[in-house]
């Protein structure tokens, strides 16, 4: 047996266990993220993020859903990241550049005079739109889209973040509360529509500059809050003229600032990073 170090932390409720893999060697991530994330018998998380050297950026990540799956991008999930490496000395950098499977993002952070990081903007890129690459089953843009799920039929905006969303809106805050997301959510992320399933924001429009959100996570279930989710449901909202190109997402663990710019296009994403405790766990090897 051995010992590995780790860090829970969280943006908004939206948590994992963080493993420095500068200092330590972890193996079969897929499966540790499995054993460590259920709430009762694990550490309990959202998944695992391993924080890693980069040979292009000042650090790189890697994603593991609560089921052990693979993820392109988290959004909570690199603000959380950027404070573990800017607190920790291995890139005392502002802006830092973090390697993903989504490709290279830019984090400025907001730190406190005792050097602490309190919250973080992140440079998302630019939404991609265009139905193969996100990727659906359609071509074009997939913008108030009607799809059938289980008989009935729903319309979607789907946009990529660097993983696959789709968008639906809700009329009224009472539906939206009222939805169950553990039947609701599993119809949409293995729908055939969606080839490598699909994370699904529901969505009420309180005001142009206000969005109300609850996120089914592919392979995690609903949680507190999804980064790139939010991002999805600001585009989504805009490309529907539901809302406006700089909206507040507010989401059951708190509340996302999102700005899709026009200047260069790309989605900007500021929240808050928190960490709650470390610890060490043991594992074979």
């Amino acid at each position: 047996m051995k010992r590995v170090r780790f860090v829970k932390m969280h943006g908004l409720g939206n948590d994992y266990v963080y493993v420095d893999g500068f200092s330590q060697v972890l193996e079969n991530p897929g499966e540790l993220a499995r054993r460590w994330s259920p709430r009762r018998t694990g550490i309990g998380s959202d998944g695992l993020i391993l924080i890693l050297p980069s040979r292009e950026a000042d650090c790189r990540m890697e994603i593991y859903n609560a089921d052990g799956s693979r993820a392109e991008m988290c959004g909570n999930g690199i603000r959380c990241v950027a404070k573990y490496v800017y607190e920790s000395g291995i890139a005392k950098k502002n802006p830092l550049r973090v390697e993903t499977d989504a490709g290279e993002k830019i984090v400025w952070l907001e730190v406190d005079e005792a050097g602490r990081v309190r919250r973080a903007t992140v440079d998302m890129g630019s939404p991609i739109l265009e139905g193969p690459r996100i990727p659906v089953r359609a071509e074009g843009r997939v913008v108030g889209y009607p799809l059938e799920v289980d008989g009935e039929r729903v319309r979607v905006t789907c946009v990529s973040m660097g993983n696959p969303h789709c968008v639906v809106f809700v009329e009224s805050p009472e539906r939206l509360e009222s939805l169950d997301l553990a039947t609701v959510g599993p119809r949409f992320e293995h729908h055939p529509f969606f080839p490598n399933r699909v994370n699904t924001e529901f969505v009420h429009v309180e005001g142009p500059g206000r969005l109300v959100a609850r996120v089914w996570e592919r392979g995690s279930g609903e949680t507190m809050a999804c980064g790139t989710g939010a991002c999805a449901a600001a585009v989504a909202a805009a490309l529907e003229g539901r809302g406006a190109r700089k909206a507040t997402v507010a989401l059951r663990g708190g509340e996302l600032e999102i700005d899709w710019r026009e200047g260069d296009g790309h989605v900007y994403m500021t929240g808050p990073a928190t960490e709650v405790f470390r610890g060490e766990i043991e594992v074979d090897g």
